[in-house]
């Protein structure tokens, strides 16, 4: 090492020597452990108990609870034109937890909030055609789920409605995945069922309608699904309303039947009660479901049972059963003169043993009210 290098070498030395102790100032005795002050950070160092409040900010895109009594958290998604019509009856009834999805705006119902529809971009409409309808809902699947998220939020059931005749009603088993993700992905306990309007027999004469038919019923045969048959609709409700409230008439009917099996389901009974987790066994049964309703004024016949399963099913917007179904309900509703009669009340447990020996699970509930028409009688068969 030279002379100059040596020199280098004790100055450095000599500036690197550690102060004494006691000639350090206050500052230079800081340690990096040391919290910076609020004032440097510019926020509040219990700012992260926010973040993990249990009292999130509202989204302002989310949609409002149901107002309409139900005995499960559920959503109805309307998709296309039909699907879209039959899910503004949902939402008039107080469903506020619908969401309209079509390709075109010009086929929406009137009196739809914007928050209420998603546009899905791509096509204006789809012509019927099945097959572009399945290409542009697959394209914009991470769209539909992002609505979900931000507008739906959490639910246990999402009814799907669809018509069976259109393009986009029709593929809409190609965002099955995409919706069974999103119920994965918030822990829902419940499921996807599809509800289906049938051409009526006049439209199933054109070929497309036909197929696109055929194709939606065949993409949920295995899923948890209803089919209501619009001819059997036009049939009930020929003579009641003119061809112009045709259909409304009959998306209202099925939104109130449905409703009011949902809304039991919430109710107790000083006699006999459907509660939340009977529905949802019913409605989890894999097959076809049928719903429906009828009154009976004069309940003191002998023949009770056969009146009512008849008289539901023949009322029905539902095309009756094609094979025995594995789970069924029998929900009544009587006067309290009714329930105190001691005939009538014979009759109604017959009524249940009738209906029960058609499926291999009964579910059945009683209540009480006034005023009525006669004795109101709802049936639910399931896994068909």
């Amino acid at each position: 090492m030279s002379d100059d290098d040596q020199q280098e070498y004790e100055e450095y030395e000599e500036e690197s020597v550690e102060a004494p102790a006691e000639e350090l100032d206050e500052e230079s005795t800081t340690s990096s452990w040391d919290m910076p002050t609020e004032d440097a950070l510019g926020y509040d160092n219990f700012d992260f108990a926010e973040a993990y409040s249990d009292d999130p900010s509202p989204d302002e895109k989310m949609l409002p609870e149901n107002s309409a009594p139900s005995a499960i958290k559920c959503a109805f998604l309307g998709l296309g034109g039909g699907g879209g019509k039959m899910a503004k009856a949902f939402l008039d009834l107080g469903f506020h937890k619908t969401l309209l999805i079509n390709t075109t705006e010009k086929d929406q119902p009137p009196g739809i909030d914007p928050e209420n529809f998603l546009l899905i971009p791509g096509a204006d409409g789809v012509g019927k055609d099945i097959q572009l309808g399945k290409q542009v809902l697959g394209d914009n699947s991470a769209l539909v789920e992002d609505a979900l998220r931000t507008r739906i939020g959490k639910v246990d059931w999402l009814f799907v409605l669809v018509g069976g005749g259109g393009g986009t009603g029709s593929a809409s088993y190609e965002l099955h995945k995409c919706l069974t993700r999103y119920l994965s992905s918030i822990e829902a306990t419940g499921r996807v069922i599809y509800i289906i309007s049938k051409p009526s027999a006049q439209e199933l004469l054109n070929p497309t309608i036909k197929a696109n038919s055929n194709k939606a019923l065949q993409d949920v045969k295995k899923e948890p699904h209803i089919v209501i048959d619009n001819e059997k609709q036009l049939h009930l409700l020929r003579g009641k309303v003119g061809m112009l409230n045709m259909y409304p008439a009959a998306n209202l009917n099925f939104a109130k039947l449905f409703a009011q099996i949902l809304k039991l389901a919430t109710e107790a009974s000083p006699i006999q009660a459907f509660d939340s987790k009977d529905l949802e066994k019913c409605l989890y049964a894999p097959g076809r479901i049928l719903l429906g309703s009828t009154v009976v004024r004069n309940p003191r016949i002998s023949d009770l049972g056969a009146t009512v399963l008849q008289g539901c099913l023949n009322s029905s917007p539902c095309s009756k059963p094609s094979r025995h179904p594995k789970m069924g309900v029998l929900l009544l509703v009587t006067t309290p003169e009714m329930a105190n009669d001691p005939i009538i009340s014979n009759q109604l447990e017959a009524a249940f043993s009738y209906v029960g020996g058609r499926a291999e699970t009964l579910f059945s509930g009683v209540y009480i009210k006034e005023p009525l028409p006669g004795l109101v009688a709802m049936t639910l068969l399931g896994g068909m």
